[in-house]
Parts: C-alpha cells; structure tokens; sequence
C-alpha cells in the first residue's frame, strides 16, 4: 500500500503529525523504533493535562487515541534508509520491507551522549537530567549541581539557581571569563574547578579528584546529541548547536529538501514532550497543506 504520508519515528512528535492527518482521512503510516528520549524518566512533566504522568503511559494513550483511526497504520521496526524527491519516497525497513509514500516527516528524536564519568550514565533521568523545566520542581530547593560539558553550563547554571542552591562543576569543560564569574556569583552559584572522578550514591554525590564529594539533589548535564543518519542521506541541510546538530526546517517545518518535513528533537536545539507535541502538530498539518497546494 502506498500511504500519503511516513513518520518515522513514533513518539510524542511523530504521533502528533500523524494524527493531524489521520484526521484529514489521509493514509499515513507510522513506523517506531521504540526509543522515546525520555524512556528513563520515572515521570514527565510540564505537559498540560498530563503533568507527572509516566512517560511510558502518556505514550499508551497517545497511540491509542491515534490507531482509532481507521487510516493510519503502525509498523515496529527501524528505518534502515530513505531515499525519492518530489512526491515520491520510499524507506526500507531492517527487515529489507519497502514502504512507499508522497511525503516524509522525520520525527526520530536523538540519542544522548553523556560525558564519560562512572555512575553518570546509570542515573540519567533519575537524578542526572538535562532540563530544569522537566525536572527541577522536585527537586524541593535542595542543593543542586551542574555538570560542565560544553561552554552553555554557564547558561544552564545561571537558570538552575532558580531551582535551589547550586554549584557549578567546571571539569575542564568550559571557560568562564570574570564577568561570567560574576553574573554567576550574583546568582549564588559556588563553582568547583577539580576535576569530577564519579557520581554515587542514591540521588548525586559528586566524587573529586581532590578526594572531596559534594552530595546533590540533582545534577544538570547538557549531553551531545546525535540525530538519525537519515537527514543526511536525503541531502536535508543540518544547524549545528554547542551540543550537536539538528535539521533545518522552515517556518512550516518543511525541510531543505521538497516534500519532507521535521519536527521534535530532531529539528530543534532543545525540546520537552509540549514541545515535541507542538511541533508534530506543525508538521502534520503542514504535510497536509503541501499535498493540497504544491
């Protein structure tokens, strides 16, 4: 079956464009790799009518909402290549299956690569996150810290002041020249310049070369991210940001290349799950729009 419309990628994004043209009655299919972003995350929040949900379970409601509708179909299964232009693409599945379409949104989020420190990587989305916005709130004021990975950690600590005390974990990463020292110091945020040997304990402590570890509620770290290949090999252009790059779309989502659109972690330097939703809805309507008009 030849459908409107491929999302690749099924989560928050990817279900939004989708059901955007599921509601058009047009035939649009989904296919998942099932690697949400948020996956290690106990909670999510900051998304109306959802806040505090299980990421997994707002995920479930979603998709059930959308297959209601009898237009669109859902494949498990990861996206190996795509290739075709104008009103005419195809993607092939790791099992070698073909699935053809008149438009494309690349909705398949990123992959997180975290500085390598031991017990790091074990507390992603448990007590070491990425967005004060998502996760800050709960934290209850307590100490906080942020982990330096690139020259943004100054901005990143300027903001988490808001959430409770915090220190700055330089490690090397990042330059901070005296008026930023200042601007941080007015904020309140106490800088550590040894260097970070580990994370422990059941929340964050903080391990030092020095030999001194610093507990912490939580700890803030910008990973670099990494997109799927797939932009690339479409000819999609690419910007790049202090963590990684992402692709280049238009105001209506739509990419470099006619016909295939963005949305979600994939098109833009920072997201949440609103975010995301808000996107996909951008992109379904406006993959709509271009089968109409173009």
């Amino acid at each position: 079956m030849r459908h409107d419309v491929i999302v690749v990628g099924g989560s928050y994004a990817g279900m939004a464009a989708a059901l955007q043209l599921a509601r058009a009655r047009r035939p649009v299919l989904v296919i998942d790799a099932g690697l949400r972003r948020n996956r290690f995350a106990g909670a999510s929040h900051g998304f109306l009518s959802q806040d505090g949900q299980a990421p997994a379970a707002i995920a479930e409601t979603c998709r059930a909402q959308l297959m209601a509708y009898p237009s669109v179909d859902w494949i498990n299964g990861q996206v190996e290549s795509a290739r075709g232009q104008d009103d005419s693409f195809s993607v092939t599945l790791s099992t070698g299956e073909e699935q053809h379409a008149r438009r494309l949104i690349l909705a398949t989020g990123v992959t997180d690569t975290l500085p390598d420190i031991p017990g790091l990587r074990e507390r992603w989305g448990r007590s070491v996150f990425m967005c004060p916005y998502c996760d800050g709130y709960e934290l209850e004021q307590a100490p906080l810290g942020v982990l330096a990975s690139c020259d943004t950690a100054f901005h990143m600590a300027m903001l988490i002041a808001d959430w409770g005390p915090t220190t700055l974990f330089v490690n090397d990463a990042c330059t901070l020249d005296a008026e930023q020292e200042a601007a941080l110091s007015r904020r309140g945020v106490a800088l550590e310049t040894a260097l970070v040997t580990a994370i422990t304990g059941d929340r964050a402590t903080v391990h030092l070369r020095d030999g001194r570890a610093i507990p912490v509620a939580g700890l803030f770290v910008a990973p670099r991210t990494e997109g799927s290949a797939l932009a690339t090999h479409l000819g999609c252009e690419m910007e790049e940001s202090p963590t990684g790059s992402f692709i280049t779309t238009d105001s209506k989502k739509e990419t470099t290349q006619p016909g295939i659109f963005a949305c979600g972690d994939v098109a833009r330097a920072s997201g949440s799950v609103s975010m995301a939703v808000g996107d996909g809805a951008l992109a379904g309507i406006s993959a709509h729009q271009s089968l109409i008009f173009r």
